[in-house]
């Protein structure tokens, strides 16, 4: 008779089970390396604001599939299109913001057809998200990021593409209530420091007689206030702090502090080397500095 204990059995048991663990380790390696949605998220936008598109959406949609409920990678998909259309349409240069004139002089711009209809679907699928949680829980900090970001994504598309100035208050508006009753919270939330920090800087820019009507309304201005928002967002923010950093250069600019402008263009070009518009932004100083020196 075999014993089993001692036999080709017990060899073969020996031999299934170093099998088995090798599989199961092999398994929880896997499991364990397998990115987060934060870390995704961070991927996306990197590729976002280094002109990466496919890989900007890419990673928004792996983000979905590991958190499915969560309305962040909407969010970041959002972003992605509305970025996409920002290169496309030549919005982000700063000529455009140096000053109220030049800003009041803007054209109206048309969407692609097709990304406007990507960006309303991955705002509502945001939105219908965040007010699933929201209606769990009415201080979901998640929610009220996604609610900030989204009325923020709506009022740049009002502003800056449809020059929809009324509109794209209305929205700065409601961004701003979401980020402020996130930040109340929370307020180490500095992404959400955008939100407040460009409702405060558009709104201090306006004529007395118009901040007081739109303080009424529950709008308050303060230029100075909206700048020490988006430095706290570009110093300590995780998806937002380039965008908060252009934002930022486009004030020293237009404040005439061109080394200030400078220093962050240069930074951003080291980080995102395939986005020329920090290349172009540098070129455009270096040639006013030269200019103004001849």
């Amino acid at each position: 008779m075999v014993n089993w204990m001692t036999g080709p059995g017990a060899r073969f048991l020996l031999i299934s089970t170093v099998l088995m663990s090798g599989i199961s380790a092999q398994a929880q390696t896997s499991v364990s390396q397998a990115p987060s949605m934060s870390t995704l998220l961070d991927q996306s936008y990197r590729a976002m604001y280094n002109l990466d598109f496919e890989d900007a959406f890419r990673q928004a949609e792996r983000a979905k599939a590991v958190s499915p409920e969560n309305p962040l990678p909407w969010m970041a998909q959002a972003c992605a299109v509305l970025f996409r259309e920002f290169d496309r349409l030549h919005i982000l240069r700063s000529e455009m913001f140096t000053s109220d004139d030049t800003f009041s002089a803007r054209p109206a711009y048309q969407w692609a057809t097709p990304a406007k209809a990507e960006f309303e679907a991955a705002l509502n699928g945001a939105e219908n998200l965040a007010r699933r949680q929201i209606a769990r829980d009415n201080n979901d900090p998640t929610a009220l990021f996604a609610l900030a970001l989204i009325n923020g994504l709506r009022a740049d598309d009002a502003a800056l593409i449809g020059k929809k100035d009324m509109a794209a208050l209305s929205f700065t508006r409601a961004a701003n209530s979401y980020a402020e009753r996130l930040l109340a919270k929370s307020p180490d939330y500095y992404d959400a420091y955008v939100a407040t920090g460009m409702g405060k800087y558009i709104i201090g820019g306006k004529a007395a007689p118009v901040r007081w009507l739109l303080r009424l309304g529950g709008l308050k201005g303060d230029r100075q206030e909206g700048v020490k928002e988006l430095m706290l967002a570009a110093e300590h923010g995780r998806y937002l702090a380039p965008f908060a950093r252009i934002l930022l250069a486009f004030d020293d600019i237009r404040r005439n502090d061109r080394a200030a402008a400078r220093q962050k263009f240069a930074a951003l070009h080291d980080r995102f080397p395939n986005n020329p518009l920090f290349l172009q932004e540098l070129a455009r100083l270096d040639h006013a500095t030269v200019g103004r020196g001849q």
